[in-house]
């Protein structure tokens, strides 16, 4: 098996290889390929959101509460809690409680439809614009630095196939969920 710079796969010296050199002297003829990429993958995003994580605690946000926030800024309107929970790949229920807490907080306001009682509209307050708009560069920079160890070239590659891979899997759990 070889690594994606064309090196032997036990070259590597990541924590995902040793966990795949643990599996291939457990299970020698098992492909573990697959964990070349996805545990990477995987382990990356985990180590990722933990840093970036730390100007949300500070703020005394969750993530999942600033994507709420976030998906309101970015879109630039009013959204209902269905429209949050498909922005942010929640569940309802959790949007709900989320939309609570935040409410609380004076970062959202909740208005109800004009046409249909059961429906409610969510808007960003100011205090709740500022905030998001406070955290992203931070959020940003944090990124930037992360990638400042790969060159342009490989940014726009790795952002390609992980572009490809993600249509792909948005595609599948469409499918499925279709």
């Amino acid at each position: 098996m070889t690594a994606m710079n064309g090196g032997p796969t036990g070259t590597r010296r990541d924590t995902v290889a040793a966990v795949v050199r643990q599996w291939q002297s457990v299970h020698p003829g098992l492909d573990t390929a697959p964990m070349e990429i996805i545990g990477r993958i995987n382990r990356c995003a985990a180590l990722l959101q933990q840093a970036e994580d730390a100007p949300l605690r500070r703020a005394g946000l969750s993530r999942p509460e600033f994507d709420l926030l976030g998906a309101l800024r970015r879109t630039g309107h009013e959204l209902t809690p269905s429209e949050l929970a498909r922005e942010t790949f929640s569940s309802g229920a959790a949007v709900t409680k989320r939309l609570k807490q935040l409410t609380e907080r004076g970062l959202v306001e909740r208005r109800g439809d004009t046409r249909d009682r059961r429906v409610a509209h969510v808007r960003l307050t100011d205090t709740g614009r500022d905030l998001v708009d406070g955290i992203l560069p931070e959020q940003l920079a944090y990124e930037t630095a992360v990638l400042s160890g790969v060159d342009p070239q490989g940014q726009d590659e790795l952002a390609a196939l992980l572009s490809e891979l993600l249509g792909r899997l948005e595609g599948q759990l469409g499918a499925l969920r279709g």
